[in-house]
């Protein structure tokens, strides 16, 4: 008896190695093949997203005004989210799951978790409400809870911004769509500075309204766009109140530019022989009170 063994060729066992089954997903067979190509196509959609994300995002800052800027970035890791995301479902059409039966069974399981975890898809949902909107966008000056900021970054879950004193707040996308939020730079930079300033009754309110405009026109960083304005508000107990307004268009220097107009009022004011009011209290004593203290006093 005579057996005759062929040793197998290299393709043929590659062949059958990538056609072995792993498992089975909706009543299609899984191999090896399939899997290492659908996760080759995940990987490729992830680095073709943050390629596109780098290139664009160098020709946008090389090229783009501030203005315009934050409006393009976002629309950028828009671009990046809808690359990866394709991938995706690219990847697992060719596991052979049918994306029917898991967009259905995703709907359940988000109703389930939705319960559990409300703050994390608040804060999802409202962060894809600001990439759509740009109603928040990166470069954007914020007033959040009474302090000023700038937005550094925005991300799906929350925003990264920076205070005047150097610190970076990490704001929950959630409220900045459900809070109230000053936003300086939406339309435009310009921003009103007001500053109250209260003289003595015996002063000559001419003189003091012509000193204040004088001041305010001359300051050398307000806006040209609109002309400063100076109001009488009211009589007050101890002062005649005014209010000096001023347009400026840089809301990231507002504290700086409070100081500025507070000084050039003060100097302003001396410079004009006016006196700026303080609280006082006059105390009128009754006739018996007055001859009682007097003959106390003798």
């Amino acid at each position: 008896m005579h057996l005759s063994l062929q040793p197998r060729t290299l393709p043929q066992s590659v062949d059958e190695i990538g056609n072995r089954v792993l498992f089975t997903v909706g009543g299609t067979e899984v191999t090896i093949a399939t899997l290492v190509v659908s996760v080759l196509i995940l990987i490729a959609a992830l680095i073709i997203g943050r390629i596109i994300r780098k290139v664009l995002e160098r020709l946008i800052k090389r090229r783009t005004d501030p203005l315009t800027r934050g409006n393009l970035l976002t629309t950028v890791r828009l671009l990046q989210y809808f690359v990866v995301i394709t991938g995706l479902l690219i990847a697992l059409h060719t596991l052979g799951v049918q994306l029917t039966g898991l967009f259905a069974a995703g709907a359940l399981f988000a109703v389930a978790i939705g319960f559990a975890m409300q703050n994390v898809v608040s804060n999802f949902i409202s962060g894809v409400i600001l990439l759509m909107e740009r109603s928040v966008k990166p470069g954007d000056i914020v007033d959040v809870n009474g302090q000023i900021c700038m937005i550094k970054e925005m991300g799906i879950r929350a925003a990264v911004a920076r205070t005047v004193n150097e610190e970076d707040v990490i704001i929950p996308s959630s409220h900045l769509v459900q809070s109230i939020v000053k936003n300086f730079t939406l339309r435009d930079p310009l921003m009103r500075l007001r500053v109250p300033v209260g003289v003595t009754y015996d002063s000559d309110m001419a003189l003091v309204r012509s000193a204040l405009e004088k001041t305010a026109t001359e300051l050398p960083w307000r806006s040209q766009t609109k002309d400063p304005v100076v109001f009488m508000k009211e009589f007050g107990a101890s002062s005649v109140n005014f209010e000096v307004s001023v347009w400026f268009d840089d809301p990231w220097s507002r504290m700086q530019r409070n100081s500025d107009l507070h000084e050039a009022i003060w100097w302003a004011l001396k410079e004009a022989g006016v006196t700026i009011a303080f609280p006082q209290l006059d105390v009128h004593l009754d006739t018996p009170v007055v001859e009682a203290l007097g003959a106390a006093r003798r």
